[in-house]
């Protein structure tokens, strides 16, 4: 099993606070937001992510801060979405990383109370 987070998006929706930083990269207790959807994505067994970023500086931020992944023992491939077209969008660009396997898709501006890791094991 493979994932695919969603870090894209302009944050529009927390101004004036993502006038100077991604919303993914927002801490939460000390971490940036995007790290509990690696956590849990670790926690579940899962190696493989493929994170989508936006274009230009706010994907880099993203890609500067969580790196190749190891420390959460993940592999991490980088795909930029050219333009904001939505979820549905941003998932399909993920089709070569994905192939045949089965994946999950994470937001990574959500934190989910548990985790996925029970989700995953009866998927």
């Amino acid at each position: 099993m493979k994932a695919v987070v969603l870090a894209g998006g302009r944050g529009t929706r927390l101004r004036p606070i993502t006038h100077t930083i991604s919303k993914h990269l927002i801490p939460i207790a000390n971490k940036p937001m995007i790290f509990y959807p690696l956590e849990d994505i670790a926690e579940a067994g899962i190696r493989e992510v493929a994170i989508i970023v936006s274009p230009g500086e706010i994907g880099r931020e993203i890609m500067e801060v969580v790196g190749r992944g190891e420390r959460w023992g993940l592999s991490i491939t980088y795909i930029e979405q050219p333009e904001p077209l939505g979820i549905a969008h941003a998932v399909s660009l993920a089709k070569e990383f994905v192939g045949k396997e089965r994946f999950v898709v994470y937001l990574g501006d959500n934190l989910l109370k548990g985790g996925i890791k029970g989700l995953c094991q009866r998927f």
